[in-house]
């Protein structure tokens, strides 16, 4: 137990010290290169002068690629990743990186088996907006889908709000077939394969997605209306910083967007963009500089702060304090887009970046409610508290799980477009989010007023339980990440260790520790569907898997105090293992190494272990 204490003790001061002035806590949200490229381009597009940032990211980029030349979404990813390559190849392509024999693998990699259209829908758009692609080879939404009503069968506000933001200019764009052509283009088209395959957008969609737009809407008065229309929500959802809804990628997009409705380079609004995007986005690394997809600081606070409360830091402490003042700040108070169907509800939620104010989401309401709930007397934070959760109680689903962002979206018909599915383009019940909200409501709140909405997301966590036992998890690293969430939502809610779904939860657990103690799954679990083995034990899975089995057992067992001794070796070492991408964002192409999580999860884990096992 003393070793336990003495890493607790040095998590919780490590945590302290990096608390900054405002009471927030602001980790880097590191992924792959694909924000690193869009930065690129986007000082080219606009024509800035911007040679410190061009040469850290250009660092970074080169930093990241594999020993075959190419670019990976994922450190164990096999060969190279299509979309990775091509994005860092068209970024450094046209940050004078032409004759650079880095890039001599990687040309030839992109020209074997037709990679160009192997790469993601969003990729070959952006290769199309620079003349690259063909336009016609990509699926293609009109833009009268816009004006569709929300009372019809099918319309826009069937897509989560990220979905939207990215969609919009996206469609907007391919409206127009918008074609940036920068300099040394010629040169640039003449390095790039072509594109081998014709792909005109999907018969499907014509079929199943045409018949429910209205004739008339087909005609030239309405189609500028659509335009007015898209252009209109672009502007709308502008967050105080410039960015859009607070996403890098959207904000590039939506910029490219407002250049092909004709707004000048200097225009105000892509200024306040371009300059939020460096001004808050963009951190130092090691390697380079990195531009965040988003800032993850709202939620990285309250997980630090939920962490040290754990630890037995007092509600008291000035870094608690400070902490909880920052939250308080940040709670919303506007309508977003997930009231437009559920006008009844106040605004209460929490956003997950520090600009946020229209985009609450389910996670960081929950862990903002774990935090004051330890200040609850406070008359202030009461108000606060029960606001957020009317809010967290009206974002259940139907089928009684959780969304991450918004109720009751991700429908049949989304199955007809291309490559993501429904999980990317609607916000289906999910088993993380509907385990830490049970977690939430059985640990911090007399949930017996709440029992009905409490049985139905049981209830769905129960039905929707893998065959070997397992839970998917949606926004982490993947079978471990889900199966943690919702064993630990249902011990907290009351559901005894002897139930058949407990019993099967934990023996899927047990049977996929490493050898060393530890667990580790891989990204291409998300992809394949199904659990698969990281050759290494990493801190963040290790204290997951450890967390759901501890809320289970009285005393430790054999494996639980294998994987705390792993735990603690990792803590200690804090090598490769410890940057491992346990986020997730898309399948097969988006994983994020939280820089916070490698501190948090494993200091709730080990001061929840020395709390319930210490005498």
């Amino acid at each position: 137990m003393e070793q336990i204490e003495l890493m607790i003790d040095r998590l919780s001061n490590e945590l302290i010290n990096q608390q900054k002035s405002d009471g927030s806590w602001r980790f880097c949200f590191e992924s792959g290169i694909m924000t690193d490229a869009y930065m690129l381009l986007l000082i080219k597009i606009l024509g800035k002068k911007a040679d410190v940032i061009e040469h850290m990211l250009i660092n970074r980029i080169f930093s990241r690629q594999n020993t075959k030349g190419t670019w990976n979404s994922f450190p164990d990813e096999k060969g190279g990743n299509p979309s990775a390559t091509v994005e860092a190849c068209i970024a450094l392509l046209y940050s004078n990186k032409l004759n650079d024999r880095r890039l001599e693998k990687a040309k030839k990699y992109l020209s074997e088996s037709n990679q160009i259209d192997q790469a993601n829908p969003l990729t070959r758009t952006i290769l199309a907006i620079f003349g690259h692609y063909p336009w016609n080879h990509l699926t293609k939404l009109p833009i009268e889908f816009f004006l569709l009503p929300t009372w019809g069968p099918i319309h826009f506000f069937d897509f989560v709000g990220y979905a939207r933001t990215h969609l919009a200019p996206i469609m907007l764009i391919q409206d127009r077939k918008f074609i940036i052509s920068l300099p040394k283009h010629r040169q640039v088209a003449k390095w790039l394969p072509k594109s081998s395959t014709h792909k005109k957008f999907s018969q499907r969609i014509k079929e199943k997605i045409y018949p429910f737009i209205p004739h008339q809407y087909l005609s030239e008065n309405v189609h500028q209306r659509a335009s007015n229309w898209g252009e209109k929500f672009l502007l709308g959802r502008i967050e105080p910083d410039g960015t859009l809804y607070n996403y890098m990628s959207s904000t590039f997009l939506m910029i490219i967007a407002l250049l092909a409705l004709g707004y000048p380079k200097n225009h105000p609004v892509i200024e306040k963009a371009y300059i939020g995007l460096l001004s808050n986005y963009f951190c130092t690394l090691p390697n380079g500089g990195h531009v965040q997809e988003a800032n993850s600081t709202v939620w990285d606070t309250g997980l630090t702060l939920h962490a040290l409360l754990e630890a037995g830091v007092n509600p008291q402490h000035p870094t608690i304090q400070k902490g909880k003042s920052y939250l308080l700040l940040r709670q919303h108070t506007k309508f977003g887009d997930w009231a437009l169907l559920h006008k009844s509800v106040m605004p209460g939620g929490w956003g997950f970046s520090d600009h946020n104010t229209i985009n609450p989401d389910v996670d960081d309401t929950t862990v903002a409610l774990r935090v004051l709930t330890s200040s609850f007397e406070e008359k202030q934070i009461q108000k606060s508290w029960n606001k957020a959760v009317i809010w967290l109680l009206s974002m259940q689903n139907r089928d009684g799980g959780w969304p991450a962002f918004e109720k009751d979206t991700g429908k049949p018909w989304q199955s007809f477009l291309p490559d993501l599915g429904s999980k990317v383009w609607g916000d289906p019940s999910m088993a993380d989010l509907t385990g830490r909200t049970l977690e939430f409501l059985g640990n911090y709140t007399t949930y017996s007023q709440q029992q009905y909405v409490v049985n139905k997301g049981k209830n769905w966590l129960i039905q929707n339980q893998c065959d070997d036992g397992s839970w998917f998890g949606r926004w982490g690293v993947t079978y471990i990440y889900g199966t943690w969430a919702a064993l630990t939502g249902l011990a907290a809610i009351g559901v005894k260790k002897d139930h058949p779904t407990i019993q099967k939860g934990i023996k899927w657990l047990c049977s996929i520790q490493q050898n060393d103690g530890g667990w580790g799954e891989s990204c291409y679990s998300d992809q394949k569907m199904k659990y698969q083995k990281l050759s290494f034990s990493t801190p963040v899975q290790t204290a997951w898997a450890l967390d759901a089995l501890i809320s289970f057992h009285d005393a430790p067992t054999v494996e639980i105090n294998a994987g705390i001794r792993r735990l603690l070796q990792l803590l200690e070492q804090r090598g490769e293992e410890w940057k491992y991408p346990v986020g997730s964002g898309l399948a097969g192409e988006f994983y994020v190494y939280y820089h916070s999580y490698p501190f948090v999860w494993p200091l709730i884990t080990l001061s929840r272990y020395y709390k319930k096992y210490k005498e």
